[in-house]
C-alpha cells in the first residue's frame, strides 16, 4: 500500500491529509514534499492523519525533520485526528512530548 497526500488550505495553514502508509517505502518521498513545502516558505503546517493506517520509525524520521526545519524559521505543525493504534505508536517512542497533537483538524487550526 502507498501513501496518498492531499493537500488543502484553511485558515493561513497548509493542511495535509494523508492516507496509507508512511514506511520506508513511502518516507523518502513524503520527506521530500515536506522539505519542498517548508523551504518554499510555507511555515504553518498542520497534518491530518485520521486516514493513516501505519507508520514506521523511518516515517516518525520525517517529521522530526520536518519539525526541525520548521522550528529553524520559526514555524509550527501540528499533528491531528490520528487513530488510537498511530497514537499509542507517537506515546511509546515518546513523540507525544514535542509534537503536538489535537483530536481534530478544528482544534489544530484554532491553536495555529
Amino acid at each position: 500500500m502507498s501513501l496518498q497526500v492531499t493537500e488543502s488550505s484553511q485558515s493561513g495553514a497548509m493542511v495535509l491529509h494523508l492516507k496509507g502508509r508512511l514506511d520506508s517505502n513511502t518516507s523518502g518521498d513524503f520527506e521530500a514534499k515536506m522539505l519542498g513545502i517548508i523551504h518554499g516558505g510555507q511555515t504553518r503546517l498542520v497534518l491530518d492523519l485520521g486516514q493513516l493506517d501505519y507508520i514506521s520509525s523511518a516515517g516518525l524520521r520525517v517529521l522530526i525533520k520536518s519539525m526541525k526545519e520548521l522550528k529553524a524559521k520559526s514555524g509550527l505543525m501540528y499533528l491531528c485526528a490520528m487513530q488510537d493504534y498511530i497514537k499509542e505508536v507517537f506515546d511509546l517512542s515518546g513523540f507525544t512530548s514535542f509534537l503536538p497533537i489535537h483530536p481534530s483538524l478544528e482544534e489544530s487550526l484554532k491553536a495555529l
